[in-house]
């Protein structure tokens, strides 16, 4: 199943959807309490739609669409954000890397370059995906990419503790120490002109927090 989490994404989410070769029942839309028309879009679609009546967070809105892929007994979840910065054509990687039985967690690495990136996200990217890696273990190079498919063994067995942009590190801190199989696919590395929900310094504060706790678990 596919799991979008989306808070205040009228369009983009459309047009994502729209795009999106998959059967609108193996979707699940996750609305983040948006006060634009993301529910009654993504509801025209014939996908999952689940409300949060106020916005709860990213890792919430993971959260619940695990839950959701767990009652439908999902063998494996494709994680993707709704503003446009993910290409369902980069889809059919993780499939292949899912059926030749890569990884337990296989995550979309982007080309993580000044050339690429815009230069804060380049500096925070490779900050962040180096404590991810020294305290899962195991060497991540892209650990804020969102794109990424999770098996089943892995999203019902991991108990998640944050709310917020630092759920995507600690799933991976935690899969690593429990000796799940974390590989990567090349994805295309897009930026458009989409409004980034990202609190620099407070997110800042919530990863520092993530890891001061993780050197303890």
């Amino acid at each position: 199943m596919i799991i979008i989490p989306a808070y205040n994404e009228e369009g983009p989410i459309a047009k994502l959807l729209s795009s999106l070769n998959f059967p609108p029942q193996d979707i699940i839309v996750v609305d983040d309490g948006s006060i634009d028309n993301t529910f009654s879009e993504s509801q025209s679609f014939g996908v999952h739609v689940i409300r949060h009546e106020k916005n709860k967070g990213k890792g919430i809105a993971h959260r619940t669409g695990f839950n959701f892929a767990s009652k439908e007994e999902a063998r494996w979840v494709i994680t993707m954000d709704a503003d446009g910065q993910h290409s369902p054509k980069d889809i059919p990687k993780f499939i292949k890397a899912i059926k030749e039985k890569k990884g337990d967690m296989i995550i979309g690495e982007r080309e993580v370059t000044i050339r690429t990136m815009p230069f804060l996200r380049f500096l925070t990217n490779l900050w962040t995906s180096f404590i991810v890696s020294i305290l899962g273990g195991k060497r991540v190079k892209d650990a804020q990419s969102g794109f990424r498919a999770i098996s089943k063994e892995i999203f019902t067995s991991i108990s998640l503790s944050t709310n917020n942009f630092q759920t995507e590190s600690e799933i991976i801190i935690k899969a690593a120490r429990r000796g799940f199989r974390i590989t990567s696919v090349p994805i295309r590395t897009i930026y458009n002109e989409s409004y980034s929900y990202i609190k620099p310094f407070l997110d800042t504060l919530r990863f520092i927090k993530l890891a001061s706790q993780s050197l303890w678990m």
